[in-house]
């Protein structure tokens, strides 16, 4: 029987929403997560780094800049055993400068994605993907991939429409 992980890196604390910030207990990516969880039976696991960003927005994308200009792979707080038993992964995170944060790359690199399929999920603030999609075939050497779904972050509560329509057009529901 096919399974399903949904792995996604999600940051609350200081976000930006079209133009200011606000603070927020649930990140965006999370939140459209949770949705996805209501809709399709999944595993979830949350890519967290020992060493998170500042909660300080202008703070936190300055360090995420370093971290991908260096090409630093940030540790993580865990990461599953195995993925072997996944046909399917949703790979969940907000844009950080055009592409996905590098906890995401540090949780790539951990695994064989030969046989999996992913589908990338993205939120942004009007960015789209960025390079994300192409920079996650990089590391998750051997997956097929099917086109990702970009959600507005200050709209991620409104999504399920889109989800729904996601994730019926990749076989999921």
């Amino acid at each position: 029987m096919a399974k399903t992980l949904i792995a996604f890196f999600s940051r609350a604390d200081e976000n930006y929403f079209g133009g200011a910030m606000r603070y927020v207990k649930v990140g965006n990516t999370e939140i459209v997560v949770n949705i996805m969880k209501e809709l399709i039976d999944a595993d979830t696991f949350k890519i967290e780094m020992k060493d998170p960003y500042s909660p300080v927005y202008m703070t936190c994308i300055e360090e995420a800049k370093r971290d991908l200009h260096e090409g630093k792979r940030p540790e993580l707080v865990s990461t599953p055993y195995s993925i072997d038993e996944y046909d399917t992964i949703i790979l969940g995170y907000p844009n950080y400068w055009g592409t996905v944060p590098m906890a995401v790359v540090t949780f790539l690199e951990n695994f064989d994605f030969t046989g999996k399929t992913i589908l990338p999920l993205c939120t942004n603030e009007g960015s789209g993907m960025g390079s994300s999609e192409k920079d996650v075939k990089k590391y998750a050497v051997g997956a097929t991939f099917k086109s990702g779904l970009s959600i507005t972050g200050s709209r991620a509560a409104d999504s399920k429409g889109a989800v729904e329509k996601w994730l019926a057009a990749n076989g999921l529901m």
